[in-house]
C-alpha cells in the first residue's frame, strides 16, 4: 500500500507562474507596452480585412474596439515610450484609422472615428503627428 499524501523525492515542482514573473521582471516596460500595441495593431488589421491570408474577413465593430484600445494605450503610455518608440506606433495607429474610414460605408461624425477621442480627428491628407 502507498501513502497518497507522499511527496515526490525530487522536491516540489516549481510554480510556472513564478518563472513567468521572473522572466517578465527582466523585460523593460517599453517592450511590454510596444508588444501589446503591436498585438492590437495586428488584430485591428485582420478585422479591417488587411491580412493577406484573410482578405475577405472584415468586422468593423471589432476593428473599432481594437483601434480605440490601441489609441488609449498609446495616449496613456506616451511619456513612458518616448518619441523614438511612440512615433512608429502612432504612424501605425493613424494608418489603421485611415483604413477604417476607407472601409466604413457610414462615415463617423468628425472626431468620432475610432481612437479620435485620443488622437484628434484624422484626415487623409494631414501629416502624421
Amino acid at each position: 500500500m502507498t501513502d497518497s499524501g507522499a511527496t515526490s523525492q525530487s522536491g516540489p515542482t516549481p510554480d510556472p507562474l513564478s518563472t513567468v514573473s521572473r522572466d517578465i521582471a527582466d523585460v523593460p516596460s517599453v517592450e511590454i507596452i510596444s508588444t501589446a500595441a503591436l498585438h492590437l495593431m495586428s488584430a485591428a488589421a485582420v478585422q479591417l480585412g488587411l491580412a493577406e491570408d484573410l482578405p475577405d474577413h472584415k468586422d468593423l465593430d471589432e476593428a473599432r474596439s481594437l483601434i480605440d484600445a490601441l489609441a488609449g494605450l498609446l495616449d496613456a503610455a506616451a511619456p513612458s515610450l518616448g518619441h523614438h518608440h511612440a512615433a512608429p506606433l502612432r504612424d501605425g495607429l493613424r494608418s489603421l484609422q485611415l483604413a477604417f474610414k476607407e472601409s466604413s460605408t457610414v462615415p463617423d461624425e468628425p472626431g468620432q472615428g475610432p481612437g479620435e477621442k485620443y488622437t484628434g480627428q484624422v484626415h487623409p491628407t494631414a501629416a502624421g503627428r
